[in-house]
Formats: C-alpha cells, sequence, structure tokens
C-alpha cells in the first residue's frame, strides 16, 4: 500500500511539475544574420567604418597612380639616355613605394582594429538589452540564434522574433 502511494505521489509530481514547466517555458528564435544585415549594416558606426575604408582605398589608389607616373617618367628618361633623372627618379619611386607601404600597413591596422569594435561589445550589448526587454514583456524564457543551433530542424514562424528585434532596434536608434 506505501508502494502504491509513493508512486501515486511520485506520479502526481511529475506531472504537476511537467505542466508548470510547460508553462514557465517558451521559447523563441532569432535569426541574427539578419538581425545584422537589415540593423547593424545601416548604423551610424558600419557608414562611417566603410566611409573610411573608401578614404584609405583612394589614398593608397592614389599613392599608386603617383607611382606609375614616376614609373613612366622613369622609362622615357632611360629612352632619353638621362642617367640623372633616372637616378632621381628611381630614388623618389623607392621613397614612394616604402611610404605606400608604411600607409597601408598602418591604416590596415587601424581599420581592422575598428571592425573588431564594430563587432565588439557595444552592438552585442545593444542586442542583448533588446533580447532581454523583448524576453519580459512577451514572457520568452530562451532564445536559440539559428545560425548557431544545428539542433534546430523546424521551426514555426509564430516563434520567430527576428522581425520584433529589428524593429525594437529601429525605433531605439530613431
Amino acid at each position: 500500500m506505501f508502494k502504491r502511494t509513493g508512486f501515486f505521489a511520485l506520479f502526481f509530481i511529475l506531472c504537476f511539475y511537467s505542466g508548470f514547466s510547460q508553462q514557465l517555458t517558451r521559447i523563441a528564435v532569432i535569426d541574427m544574420s539578419r538581425v545584422y544585415t537589415e540593423y547593424f549594416n545601416d548604423s551610424q558606426a558600419v557608414r562611417q567604418f566603410r566611409a573610411d575604408s573608401a578614404r584609405v582605398q583612394d589614398e593608397v589608389n592614389r599613392m599608386q597612380s603617383e607611382l606609375v607616373t614616376l614609373g613612366s617618367r622613369r622609362a622615357d628618361a632611360i629612352v632619353q639616355n638621362n642617367q640623372s633623372d633616372v637616378i632621381r627618379l628611381e630614388a623618389e619611386i623607392i621613397r614612394k613605394t616604402e611610404d605606400l607601404r608604411i600607409y597601408y600597413q598602418a591604416k590596415t591596422a587601424e581599420l581592422d582594429a575598428a571592425r573588431r569594435s564594430l563587432t565588439d561589445s557595444s552592438f552585442m550589448l545593444e542586442i542583448n538589452n533588446e533580447l532581454r526587454l523583448l524576453a519580459e514583456s512577451e514572457g520568452i524564457t530562451t532564445f536559440f540564434d539559428l545560425n548557431d543551433t544545428p539542433g534546430i530542424i523546424w521551426y514555426s514562424p509564430i516563434v520567430d522574433y527576428t522581425d520584433r528585434l529589428i524593429s525594437r532596434l529601429r525605433s531605439r536608434r530613431n
């Protein structure tokens, strides 16, 4: 009799616990690549990074064009057999090539640091804050990233909160 009562008590507790846990657990999915593409790529920080990259590339192109012009002038000096101009232009080409190399290395390092800081804490902190607020308002206990969760085979569009997250992020920006 005691075993039977214990079994029913355990069964009741398990049923109660599973019913209770089903009421508390709400899962949602987020497509972080879409969030990045649709929101983060339009942000001021990314636009500034792209503008800086374009400025650096323009300067590199200008310096390379200058080297091509100097090389052409050097070739003309060789054809005219003007050794003093050839020597002077070769020295200038070497100096400008070294300037270009140093400039390119320095700017590449700056741009790499800027790129790393873009994906750094500020963007993810903003995402996490919005996810927390969304979870609190919608009663969600867990978010999964569709790209980083190989176990998700299928999901209902009802639990996809990507558009809601992007919309909330955009409303905060404006």
